[in-house]
């Protein structure tokens, strides 16, 4: 019960909501903006319901480690 209550905290929400916010930031920097617009919807959606922020930014978590190998020559 009590991590129900932690995870549907407004402060956890909150903190989930800056977070995929900052992700969009970034991803928008780099120039991707269609991943910035899909961050931006889910930022959304994130603090109505935070798993699909948390599952967003695990995704992206995913992407990140495929491409940060070092690319064949």
């Amino acid at each position: 019960m009590v991590l129900k209550k932690l995870l549907g905290s407004t402060a956890t929400r909150s903190l989930t909501v800056v977070s995929v916010l900052s992700e969009a930031k970034k991803a928008f920097s780099d120039g991707r903006r269609t991943r910035a617009l899909l961050l931006l919807g889910v930022a959304v959606l994130a603090w109505k319901w935070m798993v699909v922020g948390l599952a967003a930014q695990g995704l992206l978590k995913l992407l990140r480690s495929g491409h940060s190998g070092s690319s064949p020559t």
